[in-house]
Order: C-alpha cells, then structure tokens, then sequence
C-alpha cells in the first residue's frame, strides 16, 4: 500500500481525489499503512442505520457495522446501496412478506444520514436491472429521491451501476447509454458528482473520461477468473489511462474509488 501512496501522491487533491472501499478483515490494517496527508480515503463497504449516541442506544450493536465504530476504526468514506446491498436488503424483506417498493430506499436514506452524521463522505450506488431499463427513468429517479431525502450535498457522490451488465459475459453499456444516465442524475440531483459504478478499466478509460457528466470511477475487482484480489499494479495502470485522458480532453474527474 505504500508505494500505491506514493504514486498517488502525484495528482493534485485539488484536481482529483481517492478512496479505497475495504472489506472488514482489511480496514484496521489500511488504517494503519495509511500515511498522514495521503490523497487517499479509507472506506468501509456499508454502515448501520442506527449508531450510537449520547443519552440514547449504547449498545454493541452485534454484527452491525454502525458508522461511528467505522469512524474510530480509521473511515472517512462509506459505500451505501451498492446492488448488492439491494438484493440483500430485498430478498430479507421478500422473506417476510414486505412488498413496498420504497422500503429499500428508506432504509439506505437511513443509513447515508447515520454515515454523514458520523463524519463519513458516502458514496451511494443506483441502478437498474434488467428488467427495468424500460422503466429506468422511474426506477433511478425513485432510488435518487427517496435515497437522498434530508442528505447533505457536501459529502456525497452517486455512483451509477448498470446492474443488468455487470458480472462475465455481460454487454456494458455504451457511451451514448452511459451519457444519458448521468445526464439525468445530475439533472435530478442538481448537480452531484456522477462516477461510473459498472467498472472502471483499462478498455473503457478512454470513453468514460470523454464523457463531461461523468466524474469518475468505480475500480472493482478488474478479473472473474483466478485469484480474487487487489492488483495495485494494475489499480494504478487504470487511473494513469483515465486521468490521462481526462486531461486531454480537459475533465476534471472527481472521485476514483476501489473495492
């Protein structure tokens, strides 16, 4: 992680900035590798809706990942709605009979307010499957709304995941597709940061960084096959070619993130 540092350290924080999503096993050790005045955040990968407070719930919380715990563990991001949050928070209510739309939504608004309060910059996902990219105007508009009801604007950034095209085999979507969608969540938001959440690579850095109404990139995991893991080497080939590119055509990318 320290040479990562290093190279990082090279892009201004004025022009660009980084934050690394861990899972909990990783997080107290990337706290600690983490150098004082790095261009780099460390982020947990969700927080509870609930945390504790003065005079209110002091409890352990089992099992629960409530954002002050991650604050004192060396957070200062959040990812909250990722699709595959989604799918679990839907299959948990599916399982008891839940079938309001707005649930989901409800309780990640929940969850992003607990996480600001904390201090934690969060990065919400939004997305469609595959079978509402008819719908999809609805269905993000709803996700937005509802998901971003009474939330600071200072400390957010939507990440957008076309889920229908995520996973092997899957077709991404094109550059025209992607245009459209930021468009309309910036257009929705008024104007928050947008960052691709469908994967950030090496063979779409060049079209995601010619795109005005994208901001950056969501560097997942960069292979389905062999050894699941984090490839600094190849992490930091991605952000040479995006921000290359970004600075030809004169973009100003806010946010690279991994997970």
């Amino acid at each position: 992680m320290e040479s990562t540092q290093s190279q990082l350290a090279s892009y201004s924080s004025t022009e660009v900035s980084f934050a690394m999503f861990f899972p909990e096993a990783h997080l107290l050790g990337a706290a600690g590798a983490l150098k004082p005045g790095a261009n780099l955040g460390i982020g947990c990968q969700g927080v509870h809706p609930c945390d504790t407070q003065p005079g209110g719930n002091f409890g352990a919380f089992t099992t629960a990942r409530t954002a002050n715990s991650m604050v004192e563990a060396g957070c200062s991001h959040t990812i909250i709605g990722h699709c595959e949050e989604r799918g679990n928070l839907n299959s948990v209510l599916q399982e008891v009979g839940v079938s309001d739309a707005g649930a989901v939504a409800r309780i990640l608004n929940r969850e992003i307010l607990a996480a600001q309060k904390a201090g934690l910059s969060v990065l919400y996902c939004v997305g469609e499957r595959a079978e509402e990219q008819d719908d999809w105007q609805a269905v993000l508009g709803h996700q937005l709304d509802m998901g971003l009801k009474d939330v600071g604007r200072n400390s957010i950034c939507i990440a957008y995941e076309p889920v229908w095209s995520i996973g092997p085999g899957k077709t991404p979507p094109n550059q025209e597709y992607i245009t459209r969608i930021a468009r309309f969540i910036k257009e929705r938001t008024g104007g928050l940061p947008v960052v691709y959440g469908g994967g950030l690579k090496r063979d779409n850095a060049a079209m995601l960084s010619a795109i005005e109404e994208i901001d950056g990139g969501l560097i997942a995991l960069t292979r389905f096959s062999g050894e699941i893991g984090f490839y600094p080497q190849e992490y930091l080939e991605i952000v040479r070619e995006y921000l290359g590119k970004a600075k030809a055509t004169q973009s100003q990318p806010a946010q690279l993130d991994v997970t």
